[in-house]
């Protein structure tokens, strides 16, 4: 009973040893350095960017309504990445002519961003 004991402790004992061998082994960073990345997967970040289009936008900032001309991409999960936002116009949010400057605001950033597109893609 005591040599069946004995033998269960240390068979745990190399088990835990052999866990945290692999634990640690694989938390340690490899010796090759930083990972880099292929020519192919390198080229796909550069190809989403150069794709990357002029989408008129609007958000609220201090009490101001502002439109903006946002170039964006999709990213890898789907979701937009922008790169830059241009504030097109600006307007207190209170305004009581709102609805009738904002649909303005909108329409004048359309076109705005529909010239970038097109400018961007002669060149």
């Amino acid at each position: 009973m005591v040599v069946a004991l004995a033998e269960l402790l240390v068979l745990l004992l190399l088990a835990g040893l052999l866990l945290y061998a692999l634990g640690t082994s694989s938390a340690r960073p490899s010796d090759s350095g930083p990972a880099r990345l292929s020519g192919r997967r390198r080229a796909g970040p550069a190809d989403a960017v150069a794709r990357a289009r002029w989408a008129p936008a609007h958000d609220e900032v201090d009490g101001q309504t502002r439109v903006l001309l946002r170039r964006a991409y999709a990213g890898p999960d789907g979701l937009p990445v922008v790169l830059e936002d241009r504030v097109y116009t600006a307007f207190p949010s209170g305004d009581p002519a709102w609805e009738a400057r904002f649909t303005e605001a909108m329409a004048g950033a359309r076109f705005r961003c529909s010239y970038l597109n097109a400018e961007e893609s002669v060149n």
